[in-house]
């Protein structure tokens, strides 16, 4: 690779003997992607047609679910096409592009898991003001909010990052994640407030908010009667199971950008494809298993077919 491609391309240094093995992992991850579309979309057309289920809740699971499928779009493609690939590259841009998605992404979800809490919240603890609290418009704004405000806080850090000179042209990694600002010349003080200002805001605030939602919710279910209980049990477990399985996932992305070299190539490999793939494709099993409207339909779909 000469001197002008290298001004403009990355290569992903941590593909491990690919050719060895590029068809079982193309295979694999094939099958998990076509699994990922196939379950989240399914259950997003089931709520889109079924008219019980255009309620809050609903629309809070279908737009997390859409976000699970932008997120492994904007992984899986580019993925399949390098374990084919002889050379493991991408353009700069395309890379700052796939860093802003993926974690634009990320802060959605936990956005989108604190809106699903406070549903949870006011429906279980608040029942009677519920029609007034949990408006169409509230639903819109949630929505609005939980996917705008990540995109606008990671693009601070694109924008950032974009001019900054590159001295190293390795990545180290299978896709463009934080490690990208190993690839600079220096460090940026303004960008590393920038993020932490942004991680504070779209993980940690949710993140409390919604253990801080949930011990409340405990706390009134505990005291109340028997069909509380039971509907606190139905309706927030599913939703503790992502939040708890997204969060594990995230410290997962910071660890294995972290230990960096210090870990074998192979084990930093599967490391990593373990943070695209559980989330996506158990989010929709989740839902599906233990909603039990949704299991409703989804068992008659089957049925029918």
């Amino acid at each position: 690779m000469d001197n002008t491609l290298n001004s403009t391309y990355i290569t992903l240094g941590w593909h491990v003997e690919v050719h060895k093995y590029k068809y079982l992992c193309f295979s694999i991850m094939f099958i998990a992607y076509i699994l990922i579309i196939s379950f989240n979309v399914t259950i997003v057309c089931l709520i889109w047609i079924h008219k019980n289920l255009h309620e809050p809740m609903y629309i809070f699971i279908a737009a997390l679910l859409l976000n699970s499928v932008l997120f492994s779009t904007n992984i899986y493609p580019k993925l399949l096409t390098d374990f084919l690939s002889e050379k493991q590259i991408i353009s700069y841009s395309a890379c700052l592009f796939q860093f802003q998605i993926f974690y634009s992404s990320a802060g959605s979800e936990f956005l989108l898991l604190s809106a699903m809490a406070y549903d949870r919240y006011v429906s279980i603890c608040k029942p009677l003001q519920y029609p007034t609290i949990i408006r169409k418009t509230t639903v819109i704004i949630f929505l609005v909010f939980s996917w705008l405000m990540p995109a606008c806080s990671v693009a601070s850090l694109v924008i950032l990052s974009a001019d900054m000179k590159l001295c190293n042209f390795t990545l180290n990694g299978v896709f463009c994640n934080n490690a990208i600002y190993s690839l600079h010349c220096e460090s940026s003080k303004a960008r590393s407030v920038y993020g932490v200002v942004g991680l504070i805001i779209t993980a940690l605030l949710p993140l409390l908010f919604i253990l801080f939602t949930y011990t409340r919710i405990l706390i009134i279910s505990y005291q109340s009667c028997r069909n509380v209980k039971k509907k606190a049990a139905q309706t927030c477990l599913p939703h503790l199971l992502v939040l708890i399985s997204f969060s594990c996932l995230s410290v997962f992305d910071v660890s294995v950008v972290r230990l960096g070299s210090h870990v074998p190539k192979t084990v930093h490999l599967i490391m990593t494809l373990q943070v695209i793939l559980y989330n996506p494709i158990f989010n929709p099993i989740i839902y599906g298993l233990k909603m039990k409207e949704i299991f409703k339909h989804l068992k008659r779909l089957f049925c029918q077919c």
